[in-house]
């Protein structure tokens, strides 16, 4: 048993079930037994790999895409070069490098990590090399300014609620104790306004999952580009609309029971970029693409080329395994998909297409 379960059980039996959002919450953020507040959870000693853990080629591409972007928006200065959930600071500081050459962009760019965790800052400070950078709490933080930003794997880490279709409503997903195990149940059937768009597009016994979190952090992202300037691109695993149980956990790189050890496993679900996309408006953004598509518009195979060329024997197979992790439909090519929201009437950033 956890040190986290005792606790959470405690409070079942004090003040009844936990939404499967309350559960998340505690699991990943309780500050002394959350999984994020306790430990680095990435790479091959993590639980998980993320992409730009696995080649570089990712942060450079989606770097060079910011800086045309930035150029196309006539080099803003100074202006806001942001991640949100940044882990290691590996995507930032392959952007930094990728971009080092384009002329003018680091004089003006103040590089912003949105990072709550202690732990993970401490790492970032460590990979970013003593390159000055903001650290802040919250996207509600983010300063007045032109924003440039990157959200990859973040926002499959907030906690959802999870709702079953019956044919008198919905029914939500809850989290309950029997004595010293915790379980699913289902609530009650109510109806719910807030998922009356989805009564013509699913039947009963069809799950819906919604984010409450991720609505006002782009409606964020989307007022400061929309007011000042800017882009933000979003890459996370997921589809347009949410349909199905998608919440997972993982340990060690393994699938594991979201139930148990709670606090010592990543917990995630699929993200709608539909809602994303109607959290942003009026802000434009793209149409949704993969992360197969939109490497390869980037230019992964000239640049995957380039650096296999300096490589041999078990660098080169690394090299060419990481290229195909990133983007063949077997790996992370379609399962992951890619948003952008861009300044009101400026290019669509490099990769995408207009909506």
């Amino acid at each position: 048993m956890s040190a986290l379960e005792p606790l959470l059980i405690r409070r079942i039996q004090t003040t009844g079930p936990l939404t499967l959002a309350d559960y998340m919450a505690d699991c990943l953020l309780h500050p002394q037994h959350g999984y994020y507040a306790t430990r680095d959870p990435f790479g091959a000693a993590g639980d998980f790999t993320t992409a730009p853990e696995i080649s570089q080629m990712f942060g450079e591409l989606l770097g060079l895409c910011l800086a045309q972007t930035w150029l196309d928006q006539g080099s803003p200065t100074p202006f806001t070069l942001a991640e949100i959930g940044p882990g290691r600071g590996t995507l930032m500081a392959d952007v930094l490098r990728g971009t080092v050459l384009v002329p003018g962009l680091h004089a003006a760019a103040r590089v912003t990590l949105i990072e709550a965790s202690p732990t993970l800052r401490a790492v970032q400070a460590r990979t970013l090399g003593g390159h000055p950078v903001t650290w802040l709490d919250h996207a509600a933080d983010l300063p007045e300014a032109p924003l440039f930003l990157l959200a990859n794997e973040f926002f499959d880490a907030l906690p959802i609620r999870q709702f079953t279709r019956d044919p008198a409503g919905w029914r939500e997903t809850l989290v309950t104790a029997s004595r010293d195990h915790l379980h699913f149940a289902l609530g009650p059937a109510t109806p719910l306004a807030l998922l009356d768009h989805r009564l013509d597009d699913t039947a009963p016994g069809d799950i819906v999952e919604v984010c409450p979190a991720a609505a006002p952090i782009m409606a964020t992202f989307a007022d400061r580009i929309q007011r000042h300037g800017g882009a933000a691109i979003v890459i996370d695993y997921g589809n347009w609309r949410s349909l199905g149980d998608t919440l997972q956990a993982l340990r060690a790189h393994a699938f594991a029971d979201p139930l148990a050890e709670p606090g010592d496993a990543d917990l995630t679900a699929h993200v709608d970029f539909q809602a994303l996309a109607q959290a942003a408006a009026p802000c434009p953004h793209s149409a949704m693409t993969d992360q197969r598509t939109l490497l390869t518009r980037l230019g992964i195979a000239h640049r995957s080329a380039i650096l296999a060329r300096k490589l041999r024997g078990a660098s080169l197979e690394s090299h060419l395994a990481a290229t195909h992790r990133l983007t063949d439909p077997s790996e992370m090519g379609t399962l992951f998909k890619a948003l952008a929201l861009y300044a009101p009437g400026t290019p669509v950033p490099p990769g995408f297409t207009a909506a």
